[in-house]
C-alpha cells in the first residue's frame, strides 16, 4: 500500500505541466503567413492558461505501464491531441449559443476578443489539428496500427457518442425536469469520455497490456465522473475568481446538476465515492501509478 499523502502532487502536476507547455509550444502551428490571424485565435485560447489535466493524465497512465526513460517524449504528440480537443470544446462552450460565458481561465472567452465567427474556426482549427498531431509520422509515437487506434479512440471521445453528444444532450435537457440516468449519461459523455480516453491512449501508447488497460479505463471512468461532479459543485460553492469562469451559470441556464438532484452534502459524499472507485481499480498497480492515484485525490480536493 502507497502513502499518498507523501506524495507531492503540487510539484508533479507543475512539472508535468512544463512537459506539456513545452509540446504545445513545439508542436503547434506559429502565427505567421497568410492564416496568422486564425492561428493566433487559436493559440490564445490554448496558451492562455489552464491545469493541463487531461495531457497529464495520459502522461501518467503511460508512466504507469512503462519504465522506458523517454516514454514522456512518445507520449507527448498524444497528451497536446488531447489539449487541443479540450480547448476546441472550451471554446464553443463559451459561445452565446450555449454556454455564453464571457470569462474562461480569468480571461476574455475567445468569442469575446475576436468575433463569434471567429472563434468557431478556432475550435474547428484546434479540432483538426489534433489528429493532424496524431497522425504525423515524423512525430515521436508509436508504431502506426497503435497510431490508428489512438485517433479511433479520441474520435469517438470528442464526438457524438462521447462529448459532442454530451453537450447536445446537455443543452437539450435545459430547463427541464429529467431522471438521474440521463443525467449521469450527460456526465459520461461530456466530460468522461475525453478524461477516460487520456487515460486509455495513454496506457495504449505505452503497450500496456489489456488487464492493464481494463483497469485503467474504470480509473478514467471513475476519475471522469468525479470530475464532473466536483464542478457541478464549485458552480454553486466557488467564486468567478476561483473558478476563472463565471460562477452559478448551470442554475441561470436551467441545467440538471448533482446539487440540483442531491444537495451539496450528498454531491460530495458521491464524488468521494466516485474517487474510492478510481483507487481501487489501480489496486493491481505498483508505484508507478502513484501519480494517478495522487492525481483523484488532487480532483476531489478542489470541493474543500
Amino acid at each position: 500500500m502507497f502513502d499518498i499523502q507523501m506524495f507531492d502532487i503540487q510539484q508533479y502536476l507543475d512539472q508535468q505541466r512544463q512537459i506539456v507547455e513545452n509540446g504545445l509550444q513545439r508542436y503547434m502551428m506559429q502565427e505567421e503567413g497568410k492564416f496568422s490571424s486564425h492561428i493566433e485565435s487559436m493559440r490564445y485560447s490554448l496558451f492562455v492558461g489552464g491545469k493541463r489535466i487531461r495531457p497529464i493524465l495520459c502522461l501518467a497512465a503511460g508512466r504507469s505501464v512503462s519504465d522506458a526513460p523517454n516514454i514522456e517524449e512518445t507520449l507527448l504528440p498524444a497528451a497536446c491531441a488531447l489539449e487541443c480537443i479540450h480547448t476546441y470544446s472550451l471554446i464553443h462552450d463559451d459561445l452565446p449559443a450555449m454556454d455564453n460565458d464571457d470569462l474562461r481561465r480569468g480571461q476574455p472567452t475567445c468569442h469575446k476578443k475576436f468575433g463569434e465567427a471567429e472563434a468557431i474556426l478556432a475550435g474547428d482549427g484546434l479540432l483538426t489539428y489534433a489528429f493532424a498531431l496524431l497522425s504525423n509520422p515524423s512525430l515521436p509515437g508509436p508504431e502506426t496500427e497503435t497510431r490508428l487506434q489512438l485517433i479511433a479512440v479520441l474520435a469517438k471521445a470528442a464526438g457524438s457518442q462521447g462529448m459532442v453528444g454530451g453537450q447536445y444532450l446537455d443543452i437539450a435537457s435545459e430547463e427541464k425536469t429529467i431522471p438521474f440516468e440521463l443525467l449521469k449519461t450527460i456526465h459520461r459523455s461530456k466530460t468522461g469520455a475525453l478524461i477516460t480516453a487520456s487515460v486509455r491512449m495513454g496506457a495504449l501508447a505505452a503497450q500496456g497490456d489489456p488487464t492493464q488497460l481494463e483497469a485503467l479505463i474504470r480509473y478514467g471512468d471513475a476519475v471522469g465522473l468525479a470530475f464532473q461532479i466536483v464542478d457541478d459543485l464549485l458552480d454553486v460553492t466557488a467564486s468567478t475568481e476561483q473558478l476563472g469562469k463565471t460562477a452559478g451559470t448551470d442554475a441561470q441556464q436551467g441545467k440538471a446538476t448533482y446539487p440540483a438532484f442531491f444537495g451539496k452534502e450528498k454531491t460530495r459524499a458521491l464524488a468521494k465515492e466516485a474517487v474510492d472507485s478510481a483507487q481501487e481499480a489501480l489496486s493491481s498497480f505498483d508505484e508507478r501509478a502513484e501519480p494517478l492515484r495522487a492525481l483523484a485525490q488532487y480532483i476531489f480536493k478542489r470541493t474543500c
